[in-house]
């Protein structure tokens, strides 16, 4: 069986996110891919009570799984397939992404979006601008895509 190609969104609160969502959904459609969405949580840290932890971090899963599931009628709308859901726990956005794309050579192409308004590219966009895209041995193309496209500049362009 073949898998189709995956185009990596990560889903999280800034306003481009939705851009870049747009921009993979076309893309998938397009190429007959589909789309996983990353939402990157936070370990619980709470060294008393190993009972809180657990707490905190099963709220923080159910809290990623709804802003997910908010984005899957979207997705599955635009291309005609459910999104993967890819709930990681890191330190960081950057170090999810490693374990992801050193976990699934599925993953052909990661979309971000810039941030818009003079607040720089977004915290993401920075970092692989400075620190480049590092991935264990994976080499895996980046889409950055502006923030403010429309819906018909996205379809022109994907």
């Amino acid at each position: 069986m073949t898998m189709r190609r995956k185009f990596l969104v990560v889903a999280d609160e800034t306003p481009e996110f939705q851009a870049a969502l747009r921009f993979a959904c076309r893309r998938a459609r397009s190429t007959g891919g589909h789309v996983a969405l990353l939402r990157v949580i936070e370990p619980a840290v709470f060294e008393h009570w190993s009972g809180v932890r657990e707490e905190i971090a099963r709220q923080q899963r159910e809290e990623a799984e709804a802003t997910l599931s908010a984005s899957a009628e979207y997705v599955q709308a635009e291309t005609g397939l459910p999104p993967e859901f890819l709930i990681i726990e890191a330190d960081s956005t950057r170090a999810a992404l490693q374990q992801v794309l050193s976990d699934d050579p599925d993953i052909k192409i990661m979309v971000l979006a810039a941030a818009v308004g003079g607040r720089g590219p977004g915290p993401l966009v920075a970092s692989i601008a400075k620190e480049g895209v590092k991935w264990g041995e994976r080499k895996v193309p980046i889409t950055i895509v502006p923030g403010d496209l429309t819906d018909d500049e996205i379809a022109e362009l994907a």
